[in-house]
């Protein structure tokens, strides 16, 4: 009797271990492809992405036209001129990747996808990803529209062989552009506030500044170093004496280095802030 009540007294203990779910980061990596699919998805999906594919076009092509056209001072040719349209490739690439973030977190989708995805930096890999694929399609749409527009309108072809270099440099520069942008989106949340952000930015306070600050400072602007790289002769904001030019690596490192911190404090952002 006795050992009967002991036995029914005597609590039954378990072993049991609570370790705290969570998630490998090779689960993360090998989420990557899934959430690239997607973010292809929302890319061609949208409008205001194809929108911007063909005002790229549309402006290469008209800017080249002009040029080869209206500018009858100077000796101008194909080589020279395609490449012109590609600072204004550049800002619309900004845009385009500011869109990429900013529309998902006004319209409330932003929630949806890192509920799918807690892995927040995988969201930022492949959006960053995207908003490079995605520069570098403006960066050649304006390029080839720009190469047709300044053949249509009678210029001669001229030196071709620094054409392939200033290309690369030249999509190099609407790449990270776009990833810029993609940044500053991430940073303001809101397309309306980002894109006028960038554009008064790159458009009005650095043609400013480079007006009152010497060269050896305003060279170091972050559109004045990435217009640098697609080496444009002329008068302008990019245009720098040869004693205080940067070559295109440095520019590019300078631009880069732009691209980079606008794109760390929006990750650093997305991580601290709610997702609605």
């Amino acid at each position: 009797m006795t050992t009967a009540i002991q036995t029914m007294t005597t609590p039954t203990t378990m072993a049991t271990s609570h370790r705290p779910a969570g998630r490998a980061t090779s689960d993360d990596v090998k989420a990557i492809p899934n959430v690239l699919k997607s973010e292809w998805i929302k890319l061609s999906s949208v409008r205001a992405n194809k929108a911007i594919l063909s005002l790229t076009t549309a402006a290469g092509g008209f800017v080249a036209w002009a040029v080869a056209t209206l500018v009858t001072n100077q000796v101008q040719t194909v080589s020279e001129v395609f490449v012109f349209s590609t600072v204004l490739t550049g800002v619309i690439a900004a845009v385009a990747g500011i869109l990429l973030f900013s529309s998902e977190a006004q319209h409330g989708t932003l929630a949806t996808a890192l509920t799918a995805q807690p892995a927040r930096w995988v969201i930022v890999a492949a959006k960053t990803m995207m908003a490079t694929a995605l520069g570098l399609v403006l960066g050649a749409a304006g390029m080839a529209a720009s190469f047709g527009g300044a053949a249509l309108g009678g210029l001669d072809m001229g030196d071709t062989s620094a054409m392939a270099a200033t290309t690369l440099w030249a999509l190099l520069f609407t790449a990270l552009s776009a990833v810029f942008g993609l940044g500053v989106g991430m940073i303001v949340r809101h397309s309306s506030g980002a894109i006028s952000a960038v554009l008064v930015w790159g458009l009005v306070v650095e043609n400013l500044l480079t007006l009152f600050l010497p060269e050896q400072v305003s060279r170091f602007l972050p559109f004045v170093a990435g217009n640098n790289l697609l080496a444009i002769q002329g008068e302008g904001a990019f245009a720098e004496s040869a004693a205080t030019a940067l070559t295109r690596a440095q520019d590019a490192l300078v631009f880069g280095g732009y691209t980079a911190a606008v794109l760390v404090i929006g990750t650093v952002l997305l991580y601290r802030r709610d997702t609605n």
